[in-house]
């Protein structure tokens, strides 16, 4: 057993698990660490695709109550079924668009200095949207209408480009059409779950012949990790995000781009 990689992981699992549900980019991170710790090559993609897996697991772990009782209930009540259609409605646009891109954007965006630029612009994005009027009146997952759940959607599409990061689209876009700020939060996290399972299994179907029995410890290990991290870090996010707003993730974003940049830039661009 190869200590050292089940080491490099653990560290990828933690920066899953941390990452993924707040407004900094898990994959943009992923893209990083891995390039640094030299955990790059078609394993450790499939790795990282593997471990989100783990992120996404502790949403369901957390909600499981609620979801159980919206799968419940969608034959009776009304606000089950709206809540279904809207997560439906949400996730088909950033489908339909990954789909087609997908070859695409692992082809060209998948390196360190497109992440960074992503985490920079991101991060301007979210002090601009911090600076508008926003009027939020929905105060409730149940209460979002099918056309805010759209457009919440096509604020996801803009998580396709690695280093954008699909929470803060999402919970960006949530707070630009109206969504208390937990509210954008929670509809995010919920949001997750459909996506990350059909990326996670389109990829993990495609790349399935790159897997061995030997690597069962190994992505273990990073499943393990991600899960527990994530579930620390949700419940930590939500009450963060019911007094703060959302600057200090856009001045870490633009920090931490500067300073990949900086440091690719020392190293003439290789990447």
């Amino acid at each position: 057993m190869d200590m050292l990689l089940l080491f490099k992981g653990l560290i990828l699992g933690i920066i899953e698990g941390v990452t993924e549900f707040i407004p900094v980019s898990s994959t943009g991170h992923l893209i990083l660490a891995g390039d640094l710790i030299g955990f790059d090559d078609d394993r450790a993609k499939v790795f990282e695709i593997f471990i989100q897996l783990g992120a996404i697991l502790s949403v369901v772990w957390l909600y499981r109550e609620r979801l159980s009782g919206v799968i419940r209930e969608i034959p009776r009540r009304e606000d089950a079924r709206r809540f279904s259609i809207n997560l439906i409605a949400a996730f088909l646009p950033a489908a339909i668009i990954g789909f087609i891109t997908h070859k695409a954007i692992k082809a060209y965006l998948f390196n360190p200095v497109t992440v960074a630029v992503a985490l920079i612009v991101g991060g301007i994005a979210i002090l601009l949207i911090e600076r508008m009027d926003h009027r939020n009146h929905v105060s409730s997952t149940e209460d979002i209408t099918l056309k805010q759940a759209i457009g919440i959607g096509l604020a996801q599409c803009l998580a396709l480009f690695p280093g954008m990061s699909r929470s803060g689209a999402t919970i960006m876009g949530g707070l630009v059409i109206g969504l208390e700020r937990k509210v954008a939060a929670e509809f995010s996290f919920f949001l997750a779950i459909p996506t990350m399972f059909a990326a996670t299994g389109y990829d993990l179907l495609k790349n399935r012949g790159t897997l061995s029995v030997s690597d069962i410890p190994l992505f273990t290990v990073g499943f393990v990790t991600a899960f527990i991290s994530a579930l620390i870090v949700i419940k930590a996010f939500l009450r963060y995000v019911s007094g703060h707003n959302f600057a200090t993730f856009a001045y870490y974003r633009i920090v931490f781009g500067l300073m990949v940049l900086a440091f690719y830039w020392q190293n003439g661009w290789r990447f």
